[in-house]
This record gives structure tokens, C-alpha cells and sequence, in this order.
């Protein structure tokens, strides 16, 4: 396409569940529970810890940047979801779609960053104990937050510039409910889109893989620490502290992985929708159901700060 067919883009149709008319009205009603039970989840771990003293430890820390983290990512896409499931406008202005990419991307990867934080966190308490108030100390910890969020803005940054300074042309629908990398590439025209294209898919599975390897390496070490505990229940205890971290991982990568590395299929518009789903929605809605049910000191502080207080008979 010639330089003067380009036109100044103001706006983008975010085509969404707008492919599913008979079943938005069930979509809205099932993505706002999730979304507000992802809230009060999230919420009531940041409380429980702040109001039990003795959860004033560096992985209840690292769980409050993370429930913070997730609070704010789903801020950024499902408010947005919902109302365009009952409006019939889904069109979102330029500096709109521009910020949204840049803060799912940037609270995204600060997810990815703490849960590897979180990993290291394990490591050390299990296969350093006698150092570990030393490596993670009040500071130390603060750092490392501080980076974690750093490097998510860098990423959100990164992505975001190199997508919106390509040119975009043709049809202004994103087969999308959000402003996403894929659907967004279809609509930029020029001879670099293969290469920005390229650069972005590096970058975001390179980092996200590095993170992943890195937990990988750590509970490496936290089994084959694990495994020389005589006893059974020392080797219980240990992993019972990783469990819940673990899962959420496990959970976390499984969905990135669906999402980046799945083949591109020719006419995927409304799969990829629905997959999507699975990543912005359906992991922030399970993760702080599995912190709460699979970690038994949080399960433990949440009935006596608050369960007692509702029902104080039956403590």
C-alpha cells in the first residue's frame, strides 16, 4: 500500500462477544461475578495479612504485591468487557486502546516477575533457612517488588511503542475484547510489520520463559532439599508452604502458554476470543481461590479475623 493511502486512525471497534448476540446477556452476568469475586478474593487476602501480625512475612508480602497486581489488571480489560456486552457502540478511541495495552501488559508482566520473586522466596526459606532473614529482609524485600513492578512498566512500554508506531490501514475491528497484540497486527500495514511482529513475540515469550525457568531451577533445589528431610511430616510441611504457589504457576504459564505458542489457525477469530478469556478472567477469578484453600496458615488467619467476627459462637 502506497504512503498516501495511509489514514490517521482515531479509533478502533473492539468486536469482542459481539459474534455471540444470544449469549452476551449470560457472558455479562457470568464475567461480573467472576469479577467481583476476583475483587473480594484479592481484597480479603491484602486484609487478612495487613490485620494479622502474624502474617507480616516476606511471602505474605509478595502475596499482597501480587493480589494488588491482579486487581489492577483486571481493572484495566473486564470493566470494559462488561460494558461492551450491553452496549451496541464498542468503539474505543486511539489513546485509549494505546493505554489499555500498555497497562495489561505492564501489570501482566509484573505478575510473571512476583511469582518469580515468589519462587526464589521459597528457595531460600527451605534450602538457606539459617539465612534467610539476612537475604530477605524488609529492604531486600522492598527491591524486590520495586523491580518487579519496574520491570512490568519496561515490557508494558516496549510492547506497547513498537505496536502503535506501525501504520494502521483498512478495517478499524479488533477481533478482540480487548486491545491485543495479534488482532492489532492484522489491522497495521507496511514492510516492518513482519519484523515488529517478530520482536514482540521474542521479546514477551523469551521473558516469560526466562521467569518460568527460573522457578523451574528453584524448586529443583526446594525438592532435592525437600527429599533429605528424614521425616515424612518435616517433607510435608516443607511442600505444603509451595503448594498453593506452585498451582497458581502451574495455572498462570499453562494459560500464557495457550495463548502465545498455540498454532495460528486461518479462521480462529471467535477461538481466540474465548481463549483469551482464560488468561484475563479465569486466572485472576481461580488464583486467590487456591491461595486461600491451599495455604493453611492464610486459611487459618481468614476464619479467625474474620469468620469470628461473623459468627463468634462457633469459634
Amino acid at each position: 500500500m502506497q504512503r498516501g493511502n495511509f489514514s490517521v486512525v482515531t479509533e478502533f471497534i473492539l468486536v469482542g462477544f459481539s459474534t455471540f448476540p444470544h449469549l452476551q446477556l449470560m457472558f455479562f452476568l457470568l464475567f461480573l461475578l467472576m469479577y467481583l469475586f476476583t475483587l473480594l478474593g484479592n481484597l480479603l487476602i491484602m486484609a487478612t495479612v495487613w490485620s494479622d501480625r502474624g502474617l507480616h512475612t516476606p511471602m505474605y508480602l509478595f502475596l499482597c504485591a501480587l493480589s494488588i497486581s491482579e486487581i489492577l489488571y483486571t481493572l484495566v480489560i473486564t470493566p470494559r468487557l462488561l460494558a461492551d456486552l450491553l452496549s451496541t457502540c464498542h468503539t474505543i478511541a486511539f489513546a485509549a486502546c494505546v493505554s489499555q495495552m500498555f497497562f495489561s501488559f505492564m501489570f501482566g508482566f509484573t505478575h510473571s516477575f512476583l511469582l518469580t520473586v515468589m519462587g526464589y522466596d521459597r528457595y531460600v526459606a527451605i534450602c538457606h533457612p539459617l539465612h534467610y532473614n539476612v537475604l530477605m529482609s524488609p529492604r531486600g524485600c522492598a527491591c524486590l517488588v520495586a523491580l518487579s513492578w519496574a520491570g512490568g512498566s519496561v515490557m508494558g512500554l516496549v510492547v506497547t511503542m513498537a505496536i502503535f508506531c506501525l501504520n494502521f490501514c483498512g478495517p478499524k475491528e479488533i477481533h478482540h475484547f480487548a486491545c491485543h497484540v495479534p488482532p492489532l497486527l492484522k489491522l497495521a500495514c507496511g514492510t516492518n510489520v513482519p519484523i515488529v511482529a517478530l520482536g514482540v513475540g521474542l521479546v514477551c515469550i523469551t521473558t516469560l520463559l526466562g521467569c518460568f525457568l527460573l522457578i523451574l531451577l528453584s524448586y529443583a533445589f526446594i525438592v532435592a532439599a525437600i527429599l533429605k528431610i528424614p521425616s515424612a511430616e518435616g517433607r510435608h510441611k516443607a511442600f505444603s508452604t509451595c503448594a498453593s504457589h506452585l498451582t497458581v504457576v502451574v495455572m498462570h504459564y499453562g494459560f500464557a502458554s495457550v495463548i502465545y505458542l498455540k498454532p495460528k489457525a486461518p479462521q480462529s477469530l471467535e477461538g481466540d476470543t474465548l481463549m483469551g478469556i482464560t488468561y484475563t478472567i479465569l486466572t485472576p477469578f481461580l488464583s486467590p481461590i487456591i491461595f486461600s484453600l491451599r495455604n493453611k496458615e492464610l486459611k487459618t488467619a481468614m476464619k479467625k479475623t474474620f469468620f469470628s467476627k461473623l459468627y463468634p459462637e462457633k469459634i
